[in-house]
């Protein structure tokens, strides 16, 4: 991870003072911990109704143990159109939302948490990165997802490094349906009610979809947490007045995107 490290801090170096878009994710978090120690930076982190109060509550602590110069701004992509309309692209439409967010709060270059390992998914945020001069230190570096979680664990960052994967919340909702607060509210409330669940797995994912409720655990559960996650959840949308789908092995990555537009 020395090596790694090294082409981080050449990467740093080689732009202005940066402004870090810390969303509460290990790829962000970790990359504002260490541009902290080795660079002049300031973190910008965008609160929504798509982002899980303990991702903020995550950053906020993160700020006061360490250090940082933390802005905390309510994010805007709640009030564009094409964002609500939840189209195949939504994250471009998100991330153009939060960086022109992060350029009024600061005059500063943006820099995002984006790793290696993210060039090979569609990504419309990318585009919007792009076309607004945002950085990647981590992927100049040459730093993918495991590596990450590796600087992470070599800082005694263990609550990092082991940090579940945690997109945004609007991801669990089907392509072409409206995102609106309630069903964010409402899937972010099944996720960590299940999570409480003895032996229940890290990743757990509730996705809205056109046939209802639809809960996802990671294969090797076993019979026992299937069955006591899917009663759970199966309440839980009958008391919230959904209906309820099935629950099915999760796919990393998978969402509800198959294939590029």
């Amino acid at each position: 991870m020395v090596a790694a490290l090294q082409r981080l801090e050449t990467a740093l170096a080689a732009h202005p003072p940066l402004a870090i878009a810390v969303s509460g994710g290990v790829d962000s978090m970790t990359l504002a911990f260490l541009a902290h120690r080795i660079s002049d930076v300031e973190m910008i982190h965008a609160s929504s109704p798509a982002v899980p109060a303990e991702a903020t509550a995550r950053v906020e602590a993160y700020a006061n143990r360490f250090g940082w110069k933390l802005t905390v701004a309510r994010a805007r992509e709640f009030e564009d159109p094409d964002y609500l309309a939840n189209p195949v692209n939504r994250c471009f439409f998100c991330k153009s939302n939060l960086y022109q967010r992060i350029s009024e709060l600061s005059p500063r270059k943006i820099a995002s948490g984006a790793n290696l390992d993210d060039l090979g998914d569609y990504r419309p945020g990318l585009l919007a990165a792009a076309e607004r001069q945002v950085v990647h230190p981590l992927i100049e570096a040459q730093i993918n997802k495991q590596m990450v979680r590796e600087l992470a664990r070599a800082e005694r960052l263990d609550d990092l490094a082991e940090l579940a994967a945690q997109p945004c919340l609007s991801s669990r909702i089907e392509t072409g349906i409206g995102i609106n607060a309630d069903d964010l509210a409402f899937v972010h409330m099944v996720e960590s009610a299940v999570r409480q669940i003895g032996g229940a797995p890290a990743d757990v994912r509730c996705r809205i979809t056109r046939n209802g409720v639809v809960l996802e655990l990671e294969a090797e559960s076993s019979e026992r947490v299937v069955h006591e996650a899917t009663a759970l959840a199966s309440r839980l949308a009958a008391d919230s007045g959904r209906q309820w789908s099935m629950t099915r092995p999760y796919q990393r990555g998978s969402a509800f995107l198959h294939s590029r537009p």
